[in-house]
């Protein structure tokens, strides 16, 4: 039977509060933000670069700050992160509607939004760890006795003389989950995120963005109505963020941490408090801690680079295909585009428009409704990690199809344009096995947890198998004594492994971070190239990140396979 080691409102608050709104504001101030600046500012020329440069600086923050929220989450909680990045984004929704020009006012304001967004999406990362789902242990039965005895039956001496202390653990009434449990876990959950992430987009295209529209309707001016929309956008992440204040109270393992720790600083071994000194340095071996375990754990280095490829892949969808799709449409001169204000191909071409909404939602629709699935594929086949390399192989595929294609409308096929849509289908399918993948491969990396066929390999190389002499010795002295004296002492334990649950924060910072950059490389390389070498460059790109996340994958893959083999070969060795 499956369970959570958090309560069942944890788990619904981190679910329906800190994953779906995740997202939620960050789509609905971009979308919203150029009506901003046009309705509410009065600023009708050069509004495209406006909101470049802002997403630009948005970025910036983020590489900088996505770390220090994960390093500050170590000290004080995540939940206390979640809480101040959710209460900052919605005062900074309030703030945006004070901005008299954008700059430095509508500057001013973002950076602030940064700083809250990227604390709530690098605590997805890091709340997950504490979620994680364990096996409940069942009760060990009493073998029946045979008739006309009056002793239990001992196990076999050949099952007794290979047993490991993982094993017997996992047979022990009361006995521990094991790792790969809480791995396997953890990927389902991590696909239950990935789904409630995209819910969450969808509640900001259906339920925020209309907000101006309805208030308009309602006898309020543009301006007022753009107004009042990010005022009620505001309230509603104030309201997430006291939700998390409460349905997020002690946490598994985050009991020990509070704010009071800023003040007073950590403790050492021996219970004295460190100097601000020595907090500091302890805080940057943190961080220098979860730069060096890419290169030290399997699981944590696959994870970074596979939430690199899925960051970048959120801004090849949502960024480069209608950009691509507009740009087909105003080089075939099939749009009217007012020179006076050649950004606004919404009015001037709305079939380019409804062309790249078609694509990209179709894109997102799958990717939303494999999130589960991955979660579920990810935990039932852990070894080699095939699903993620599934998904960089398709992302492979389907940037290259896609940077290839003469034209993204359908229509121009002659009745095989079909294959654009699986085009785009093969896009969401990529990213959203990067996300879930990613995710689960951290939180593994964290338990630091493998497969069950690697750790019972592992233990039989390093355990002392015992050997029975048949001699009189060695014959019980009742017949209610047992065969073995004490078997399961005389097995040495298995050397317990280190995880890394005490860095959560800080290894889920560093990976925001890696997906911070992987955003910011395929925002100003790709949009250089689509402009200096054609509109397939910035898909080329990501193929290439896509190719290098799978040849990684393959080659950490083998690396497995030879370490069990020649694990088995020893055991058999021992044996």
């Amino acid at each position: 039977m499956l369970g959570f080691t958090a309560t069942r409102i944890q788990i619904a608050t981190y679910l329906l509060g800190v994953a779906l709104f995740s997202i939620s504001f960050l789509v609905f101030l971009n979308s919203a933000l150029s009506f901003l600046i046009t309705q509410r500012i009065g600023q009708s020329h050069g509004v495209g670069n406006a909101v470049g440069t802002l997403g630009f600086a948005d970025e910036l923050v983020a590489l900088v700050a996505c770390p220090a929220w994960g390093l500050l989450s170590d000290r004080v909680g995540v939940r206390a992160v979640a809480v101040l990045g959710y209460a900052i984004v919605g005062v900074s929704l309030w703030v945006f509607t004070l901005a008299k020009n954008v700059y430095p006012q509508l500057l001013l304001a973002r950076l602030l939004f940064s700083l809250g967004a990227t604390a709530t999406a690098t605590m997805v990362t890091a709340i997950l760890p504490t979620m994680t789902i364990e096996k409940t242990p069942e009760r060990t039965r009493t073998p029946r006795r045979p008739h006309g005895t009056s002793h239990t039956m001992a196990a076999s001496i050949s099952s007794e003389l290979t047993i490991t202390p993982a094993r017997f653990q996992s047979r022990s009434p009361g006995g521990t989950p094991s790792e790969a449990e809480k791995g396997a876990s953890a990927s389902h959950l991590a696909g239950m995120v990935g789904m409630f992430t995209g819910c969450g987009a969808l509640v900001a295209l259906l339920v925020f963005l209309p907000l101006p529209t309805k208030f308009q309707q309602a006898g309020r001016s543009p301006a007022t109505a753009v107004a009042d929309a990010f005022y009620v956008v505001g309230v509603i992440a104030l309201l997430v963020a006291l939700a998390v204040f409460f349905g997020l109270r002690k946490l598994p393992g985050e009991e020990s941490k509070s704010l009071k720790r800023l003040v007073r600083g950590d403790p050492d071994i021996s219970g004295a408090t460190l100097s601000a000194k020595e907090t500091v340095l302890s805080v940057a071996r943190h961080f220098s801690t979860s730069i060096q375990l890419a290169f030290k754990s399997r699981n944590i280095g696959l994870g970074y680079l596979g939430g690199f490829v899925a960051r970048a892949s959120s801004v090849a969808i949502s960024l480069y295909i209608p950009l691509f799709t507009n740009t087909y449409f105003l080089r075939t001169g099939q749009c009217l585009v007012d020179p006076g204000d050649p950004t606004d191909v919404r009015h001037a071409c709305p079939r380019a428009y409804k062309l790249a909404a078609m694509l990209t939602g179709v894109s997102q629709f799958v990717a939303l409704i494999l999130a589960p699935v991955f979660g579920s594929l990810s935990a039932r086949y852990p070894r080699f990690n095939i699903p993620l390399l599934t998904a960089a192989l398709a992302g492979v595929a389907g940037y290259l199809a896609f940077g290839t294609l003469k034209s993204p409308d359908p229509k121009s096929y002659d009745g095989s344009g079909v294959v654009v849509f699986l085009i785009v289908a093969l896009l969401g399918l990529s990213q959203i096995g990067a996300i879930v993948c990613s995710l689960g491969l951290l939180t593994r990396g964290i338990h630091n947890a493998e497969s069950d066929k690697e750790l019972v390999e592992e233990d039989v190389s390093s355990v002392t198998y015992l050997s029975v002499d048949p001699t009189p010795a060695q014959t019980p002295a009742t017949e209610d004594a047992p065969l073995l004296t004490n078997p399961v002492a005389s097995v040495p334990s298995s050397p317990r492994r280190e995880d890394h649950t005490a860095l959560k924060g800080s290894i889920a910072g560093t990976y925001s971070l890696f997906g911070g950059l992987g955003i910011f490389i395929l925002t100003k390389a790709g949009g250089a190239l689509f402009d200096s070498s054609g509109p397939g460059s910035p898909f080329f790109m990501m193929a290439a990140f896509n190719g290098l996340l799978l040849v990684v994958g393959v080659a950490l893959a083998v690396q497995e396979g030879v370490s069990a083999w020649r694990n088995q070969g020893s055991s058999q060795v021992r044996m």
